[in-house]
């Protein structure tokens, strides 16, 4: 196994929040102290029966907890979370017998009553062993490759840890119940505790800030901070019981097994939390690819689209002149000038079909495109000229109203050439089937503003619905019957591409016009236009 996922508890690093969120907990864990400690040694008699609902909720909160931790063994094969997970296995499998030895809960199960000194020396060994048990952890945790067991090592290990905290804590508990008399002298009686129980939570409470002190030297992960939490939570459980309380079962007393059932859940909201920030964190990465794999998928179908359209014009010249060529040779006097002008023409065609594709391609992929100056008038008597077979066979009247004192603009000049060809196609194509009235292509050019030109192309056909408006510049919409539903796209991605802008107006009384706007040349928006304009699928 190669380097540890950063997702997991033990190697997420800490962020500021997540140091706020802590400090916030210990302010609230040490305000309720402050709030408890002046009732702590108010006696709370006959609430021995709570004692298995808390050692019910501690024993499923740390198996939790152990359970969860032993899962991250299998993943890192580290010795020290193995030890930590260990610890609270021990711990909360020790919490049962600890209950139901307690003074007065055994006739609550039918139990016989066990010996003075039982309860206290379970407590003593759950005491001693969870900081022990973190202590451990803190320090194997930086111990290197040492402490990290040769692959195939955690196959066995979970069931052989759970095994071997069971038998030990079954053989721990058999010996505490059955050796009462030689038991230390923990309690003066079922209330109150000696000295010597003094000296054990002097020592608990040593091995937290040792383990407090290691896991601040090196802590690296959130694991780490909620341990620190735990270990702190864990000394004012400590000081409850054995300091501020007066014995067992008092205010002092219930307050500090509260502090130890917090102490005991820590780790598992900590696991909860990251779990379900990681799944969202997922299901957000998710989403996000599967928006960019249609993202993907629309831009080639736009691409593939976008070719097909704008190549279609140049491949019917191309037919055209090929047709009348082969008829010019066919003659039985074959006129070879006008055979070899149809030739001349489609090779020129030809080659302003592979310019288009050319520039198609650039929309779609990173780079600079050649940007060049470009005399807009000069463009749109070429397009215009281009297209005189097409506009004598639709029976069309062109007027034409050119700025000759427009500035130049900078940009692509095949790309501007074939917004000028669809826009001129899709106006002849919406006179097509007037016959009451006089078809007029009319284009204009005019300076805008003090830094940008405006092309127009008016025509007066049948309109554009009004339903339709909000949608000609969608990709695949259409309002012709043979229409792909691409060339309104394709100019608008341009045109914003050279920084302008594209829109439709209604022309009165019939008709639409499409305008467009360019920045010049000389234009702050051309100065700072960067040249990496990648396609963008219009909304």
């Amino acid at each position: 196994m190669g380097q540890d996922p950063l997702f997991l508890l033990t190697k997420t690093p800490i962020s500021r929040g997540q140091w706020r969120l802590a400090v916030g907990v210990l302010v609230a864990l040490l305000a309720a102290l402050l709030v408890t400690a002046p009732f702590a040694q108010v006696p709370l008699e006959n609430t021995e029966g709570l004692l298995l609902v808390y050692a019910t909720a501690v024993f499923i909160v740390e198996l939790i907890t152990a359970a969860l931790l032993l899962a991250l063994v299998s993943v890192q094969r580290s010795l020290a979370v193995l030890a930590l997970s260990i610890g609270y296995l021990f711990s909360g499998v020790m919490v049962l017998p600890w209950a139901v030895s307690f003074p007065g809960v055994p006739a609550l199960v039918n139990l016989s009553e066990t010996g003075l000194q039982t309860t206290a020396a379970i407590a003593m060994i759950r005491r001693l062993g969870f900081p022990l048990f973190v202590l451990a952890y803190a320090l194997l945790k930086e111990s290197g490759p040492n402490a990290r067991p040769p692959k195939g090592w955690q196959q066995n290990i979970i069931f052989g840890s759970v095994t071997g905290v069971v038998v030990i804590a079954c053989g721990l508990t058999w010996l505490v119940f059955t050796n009462d008399d030689t038991l230390p002298r923990f309690m003066q009686d079922a209330q109150k505790v000696s000295a010597v129980w003094n000296f054990v939570a002097a020592t608990a409470a040593g091995l937290s800030v040792a383990g407090l002190a290691v896991l601040w030297t090196r802590q690296r992960s959130v694991l780490d901070l909620w341990l620190m939490v735990v270990l702190c939570t864990f000394l004012i459980e400590i000081c409850l019981l054995a300091y501020l309380s007066s014995g067992r079962l008092s205010v002092g007393w219930w307050a500090g097994r509260v502090y130890g059932l917090i102490s005991s859940s820590i780790v598992l909201f900590a696991f909860l939390s990251e779990t379900v920030s990681n799944y969202t964190r997922l299901a957000h990465s998710v989403s996000a690819e599967r928006r960019a794999r249609e993202a993907r998928l629309t831009a080639m179908e736009a691409l593939s689209a976008s070719i097909a359209h704008e190549i279609n014009q140049p491949l019917a010249s191309i037919v055209t002149n090929a047709d009348a060529g082969l008829r010019w040779l066919a003659r039985s006097d074959p006129d070879l000038s006008e055979a070899r002008a149809a030739l001349t023409r489609i090779v020129n065609d030809g080659h302003r079909s592979a310019e288009v594709i050319k520039g198609i391609r650039a929309m779609f992929t990173e780079g600079t495109q050649d940007r060049v100056p470009v005399d807009a008038n000069r463009l749109i008597k070429e397009v215009l000229k281009r297209s005189l077979s097409e506009v004598k066979l639709a029976r069309v009247s062109i007027r034409t109203e050119f700025d000759e004192r427009l500035p130049l603009v900078t940009g692509c000049p095949v790309q501007l050439e074939q917004v000028i060809s669809n826009l001129i196609a899709n106006a002849i194509d919406a006179m097509s089937t007037i016959t009451d009235r006089e078809r007029v292509l009319r284009i204009t050019s005019a300076l805008h503003g003090t830094d940008e030109i405006l092309v127009s192309v008016e025509d007066s056909g049948t309109g554009m619905a009004p339903n339709s408006k909000g949608r000609i510049f969608e990709p695949f919409f259409t309002t012709k019957p043979d229409g792909m539903g691409m060339g309104l796209m394709f100019c608008r991605s341009v045109i914003e591409a050279h920084g302008g802008r594209l829109w439709m107006s209604d022309n009165e009384p019939n008709g639409a016009i499409f305008h467009f706007t360019i920045p010049s040349a000389n234009s702050p928006a051309t100065i700072n236009l960067t040249h990496d304009h990648r396609w963008k699928v219009a909304p």
